[in-house]
């Protein structure tokens, strides 16, 4: 399959992030793989991309810096040309109650997951609406729409990029760019796998589906938009089993 597409995908090293990689890969595209801490864990993911035919490019940086996130689009124009999709992935958790939530980690937690999808937004709009074409999808949350104690931070973060998804989209629509959401509810990934038995039981009994998702769901859904939907844009798709309905 050949595709002349590119995409970047933050904190694609591990969990749904290199599922997005991978799936998007397995469609044609050149991947962009950003991380921040794991290189080998990337690399390894650049070598199941490229065995889709297309080409993989690594490229570190923590997207909570502005100056960083700006090397990391840069680095995707000058290998491939282009950027024609931006999956805002990247996230991080410092779970606590508030009362005894330290500053830091809710300047972390904000940081990464909120100011790192604005600061990848900003610096790949620019390339975007010079080709009157693009797709931002951000990655978001159920709680960011449901709330979740012990999580005022990642809520916070995750609402607040809903709420940058609806005001980018109608900015950049007359240039033909689209901004739309995911909103994940209980994915199986490592972030989930510390979970005591009893809680994911409890979790999977709210769920109407009765099991918690997998990486692949929420990487099918970004192929959705990223290929298929070209009439939706400023929109949150909740992919939950059913569990916030």
């Amino acid at each position: 399959m050949i595709m002349d597409k590119t995409c970047i995908v933050t904190g694609a090293s591990r969990g749904i992030g290199r599922e997005i990689a991978l799936t998007l890969a397995g469609e044609g595209m050149n991947v962009v793989i950003n991380y921040v801490g794991n290189r080998d864990r990337a690399e390894e993911t650049a070598v199941e991309v490229e065995k889709f035919g297309g080409r993989a490019l690594v490229v570190k940086g923590d997207v909570a810096s502005f100056k960083e996130s700006e090397e990391l689009i840069k680095s995707c124009v000058d290998n491939f040309g282009k950027i024609d999709i931006l999956i805002n992935n990247a996230g991080i958790t410092r779970d606590a109650l508030i009362m005894r939530m330290k500053e830091e980690d809710w300047d972390k937690v904000i940081n990464t997951n909120l100011k790192g999808a604005f600061n990848c937004s900003r610096a790949a709009v620019r390339h975007m609406m010079k080709q009157k074409s693009g797709r931002i999808i951000n990655i978001a949350s159920v709680v960011g729409i449901s709330g979740n104690s012990s999580q005022t931070n990642y809520a916070a973060a995750k609402a607040g990029i809903i709420g940058l998804t609806k005001a980018l989209a109608k900015e950049v629509a007359s240039r033909g760019i689209l901004v739309n959401a995911i909103a994940p509810g209980y994915i199986e990934t490592e972030m989930t796998e510390v979970l005591p038995e009893e809680v994911r039981e409890k979790i999977r009994k709210n769920i109407p589906l009765g099991w918690l998702g997998q990486t692949k769901d929420i990487a099918e859904a970004v192929k959705f938009l990223s290929l298929k939907a070209s009439y939706i844009t400023g929109q949150v798709i909740v992919v939950d089993g059913g569990m916030t309905m």
